[in-house]
C-alpha cells in the first residue's frame, strides 16, 4: 500500500508540474504553433495595442533570424506569418525591440517528413491489415506522440491525447455533430421504409425496369446523378436504395460503392446548385480579393474553371461506361465474377457491419410491398434539404437575391438535418397510418436502421481526429512547400492537381484541402503569371484551370483514400468491405485521374481548348476499357417469390 501512495503521489506531481508547464507556456504573451516544421514558415502573434512597437517596430526572433511584425489594429495584436527555423528540437522565440528582449517563449521544431506519417501509416496499416478503425485510431495516436516528444512518457501521453483531445476536438465541432445526426436520422428512415415493405417495393418496381446487372448498374448511376445536392445525401440514399436491388441482379457491393462513391463527389462539385458550391466559391473569392490586377467576381472565376474540372466529368462519364460496356479489370472484375458466379456480392473473409445488412429490418409477413411508402419519405427527404437550404439562405440574403447566392449563404447542415427529421417522420407517419407497424415496431425499426450507421460514425470520426492532427502537425503546409517550389507556368495547373490530390489523400478530406491550398496556390499562380508576364487576359486559362484542379485533385485524392469520409460512407451505406472499396476502386481512379492530368489538365495548360481534353479524355478511356477489361456475364434478377402483393 506505501508502494502505491508513492507511485501515485509521483504520477500527481508529474502531472501537476505538466499542467505548469503547459500553463506557463499560455501566459507568455506570444501565441506559436506547437510543434512547428523545420524550414517551413509558421505564424507568431503577439497580443497587445499599438504602444509595443513604441518607440521602434517589435520584431519575432528565432536563431538568428529576425521578422517584423504588423500590427492590426481591429485585433488588437501584433503577427507575422514569415517566421521560420531551421534547426530541429526545442528553440526559443523571441519577441525584441531595439535590441530589447520584451517577451520570450519556446517551440519544437520538427523535420517536414514527420508531419506525413500519421495519415501515411494509417493509410498503409489499412490496406495491409483491412481493418480500418485500428488503423485510424493508431494514425491518431502516431501522431499525438509526434506533437508532444519522442519519449516514454510521449508514447503513453499520446494514446490519452488520441481519444481526450483529437476524438473529443472532432465531435465537439458543431458540424461534425450535424453530420452525424444527419446520418444516423437517415439510416433510421432506412429502417423504417425497410421495416413497412417500401423498400422492398422500390425493389421490385426497380428491378422490372433494371431486368438485368447492366441496367441495374445504369439506373444506380443515374440516381447518383439525380441526388446532385449533395454527397454525403448522396451516398447514404442511393446505397441504401439500391442495394437490395443490385443484390438481387448479382451486382457485387464493390461495384455498388464504387458507382456510388464515382457519381456522388464528382456531381456536388460540378453541379450549379449544391452545398459544394457556396463553400467553393467562398474559398475563392477569399482567395482573389487582394490580388492586384484582377477583378473578375469569384463566381465569374468559377464558371470559368468548370469546363477545367476533367476529373469529375471523366469520372462521371466512366462510370456510366464501365456499366453499359460490361468490361471491368483488375481486382473489380474478379469482385464480379465472383458475384455472378456464385451469387456471393460479398467475398467470404469481407468484413461488413451486421447491422449493415438489415436482416432484422425485413417487413413481418404479408406485408404489401408498396414503393410508395418508401418514394413519399425519399421525396420528403430530398425535398426538405432543398427547401431548407433556400429558407436558411433567405434568412441571410434576403429573397431578393439570386438563387445562386441564396444557396451560397444557406447553412447546408442545418437544411440536411431538417430533411433527415421530416423524412423520418414522414415515414413513420405512413406506417403508423396504414397500420403496417405499431408504434413499438416503427421505433424498433428506426433504431434497427439507426444501428447500422454507427460503424460507419466510428470510422468517420477518427477520420475527422486523424484530419485534427494533420493540421496540428502542418501536413498541408509541408506538401505545398516541397511541391510549390518549382512551378513552371505550363504546368502550374497538373502541378496543383497532384498537390492537392496528395494532400486529400494524405488527409481523407477533399473540403479540408480545398480550404488549405485554394488561398494558398490562387495568389502563388497570379504571382508566377505576373513573374513570366502573362497576368493578362490572354493565359487567365491556366488560373481558371488551376482554380478546377484544387477542386478536381481534392476530389481525385478523397476518392483514392481508404480515410475519406465520403469514400468511408460509400462503403457503408453499399454494405461493402470497406478496404474491398478501396482496392477495387483505386485502379478505376487511378485511370481516370492519368488520362484527366496528362490529356486534359497538361495540355490546357500550355493553350489546349478544353473541350479537346474532354474529347481525347472520353476517348482514350473507351480504349483503355475495351483493351484491358474482360467481359463480365450479365445477370438477370434472381427473385424470390414471398407471396406478398406488390403495390404502388
Amino acid at each position: 500500500m506505501a508502494h502505491f501512495r508513492t507511485a501515485l503521489r509521483i504520477a500527481i506531481l508529474v502531472a501537476t508540474s505538466l499542467c505548469v508547464v503547459q500553463g506557463a507556456a499560455a501566459q507568455d504573451g506570444i501565441d506559436v504553433p506547437d510543434p512547428v516544421l523545420t524550414g517551413i514558415e509558421f505564424s507568431v502573434t503577439v497580443p497587445g495595442d499599438s504602444s509595443l512597437g513604441a518607440p521602434g517596430t517589435p520584431a519575432v526572433r528565432v536563431g538568428g533570424r529576425t521578422v517584423p511584425l504588423e500590427y492590426s489594429a481591429d485585433a488588437q495584436e501584433w503577427t507575422s506569418e514569415e517566421v521560420t527555423t531551421s534547426s530541429s528540437g526545442t528553440v526559443s522565440v523571441d519577441v525584441v525591440r531595439n535590441g530589447q528582449v520584451l517577451r520570450s517563449t519556446s517551440t519544437r521544431s520538427i523535420p517536414g517528413w514527420l508531419s506525413l506519417l500519421p495519415p501515411l501509416l494509417a493509410i498503409g496499416m489499412a490496406l495491409v491489415y483491412r481493418k480500418v478503425v485500428p488503423a485510424l485510431f493508431f494514425g491518431v495516436w502516431v501522431g499525438a506522440v509526434i506533437a508532444i516528444s519522442f519519449t516514454p512518457w510521449a508514447l503513453f501521453k499520446g494514446l490519452l491525447d488520441a481519444f481526450e483531445v483529437y476524438v473529443l476536438e472532432a465531435m465537439a465541432n458543431p458540424d461534425h455533430v450535424a453530420i452525424i445526426l444527419f446520418s444516423l436520422m437517415i439510416g433510421g428512415m432506412v429502417g423504417i421504409i425497410s421495416k413497412n415493405g417500401g423498400t422492398l417495393g422500390i425493389v421490385e418496381r426497380l428491378t422490372g425496369l433494371a431486368d438485368d446487372s447492366r441496367r441495374g448498374q445504369m439506373v444506380t448511376g443515374v440516381l447518383g446523378i439525380g441526388i446532385f445536392f449533395d454527397d454525403y445525401a448522396n451516398t447514404l440514399i442511393v446505397g441504401n436504395t439500391m442495394r437490395p436491388v443490385t443484390d438481387r441482379l448479382r451486382i457485387s457491393r464493390e461495384k455498388l460503392a464504387y458507382i456510388v462513391d464515382s457519381t456522388a463527389a464528382p456531381i456536388s462539385t460540378v453541379a450549379l446548385v449544391t452545398t459544394w458550391i457556396g463553400y467553393q466559391v467562398g474559398l475563392l473569392g477569399t482567395a482573389i480579393e487582394n490580388i492586384e490586377g484582377f477583378s473578375q467576381g469569384a463566381y465569374s472565376v468559377f464558371l470559368n474553371s468548370l469546363p477545367y474540372n476533367f476529373y469529375p466529368f471523366l469520372a462521371l462519364f466512366f462510370v456510366f461506361l464501365v456499366a453499359y460496356s460490361g468490361l471491368d479489370f483488375g481486382p473489380m472484375l474478379k469482385a464480379e465474377e465472383r458475384a455472378r458466379n456464385t451469387g456471393k456480392v460479398l467475398g467470404d473473409d469481407a468484413s461488413v457491419d451486421e447491422a449493415a445488412e438489415g436482416e432484422e429490418l425485413e417487413p413481418p409477413e404479408g406485408t404489401p410491398y408498396r414503393a410508395v411508402n418508401a418514394v413519399i419519405p425519399i421525396v420528403v427527404l430530398v425535398g426538405g434539404v432543398l427547401v431548407g437550404l433556400y429558407a436558411t439562405g433567405v434568412q441571410v440574403v434576403g429573397a431578393d437575391a439570386s438563387l445562386f447566392t441564396i444557396i451560397d449563404e444557406a447553412n447546408s447542415y442545418t437544411a440536411l438535418m431538417w430533411g433527415s427529421l421530416l423524412g423520418v417522420v414522414v415515414a413513420a407517419a405512413l406506417s403508423l397510418g396504414q397500420g403496417i407497424l405499431d408504434l413499438e415496431q416503427t421505433v424498433e425499426a428506426w433504431y434497427e436502421g439507426l444501428k447500422s450507421m454507427l460503424f460507419a460514425m466510428i470510422i468517420l470520426v477518427l477520420a475527422w481526429s486523424l484530419s485534427n492532427i494533420t493540421d496540428v502537425l502542418h501536413t498541408a503546409d509541408y506538401l505545398v512547400s516541397v511541391l510549390g517550389e518549382w512551378l513552371p507556368p505550363g504546368v502550374v495547373p497538373a502541378i496543383i492537381f497532384v498537390l492537392a490530390a496528395a494532400t486529400a489523400f494524405a488527409t481523407g478530406s477533399s473540403w479540408g484541402t480545398m480550404g488549405i491550398l485554394m488561398p494558398l496556390v490562387i495568389p502563388l499562380v497570379w504571382a508566377v503569371l505576373a513573374k513570366n508576364g502573362m497576368d493578362a487576359p490572354a493565359h487567365y486559362h491556366i488560373l481558371y484551370s488551376s482554380v478546377s484542379c484544387v477542386l478536381a485533385g481534392s476530389v481525385w485524392g478523397d476518392h483514392c483514400s481508404p480515410i475519406s469520409d465520403t469514400t468511408i460512407l460509400s462503403s457503408m451505406a453499399s454494405g461493402c468491405d470497406h478496404i474491398e472499396h478501396v482496392r477495387t476502386q483505386l485502379p478505376y481512379a487511378l485511370t481516370v485521374g492519368t488520362v484527366a492530368i496528362l490529356f486534359g489538365t497538361l495540355p490546357a495548360g500550355f493553350g489546349m481548348h478544353w473541350s479537346i481534353g474532354l474529347a481525347v479524355g472520353a476517348t482514350l478511356l473507351g480504349g483503355i476499357l475495351w483493351i484491358v477489361g474482360t467481359p463480365v456475364e450479365t445477370a438477370s434478377p434472381s427473385l424470390e417469390k414471398t407471396g406478398a402483393a406488390v403495390e404502388m
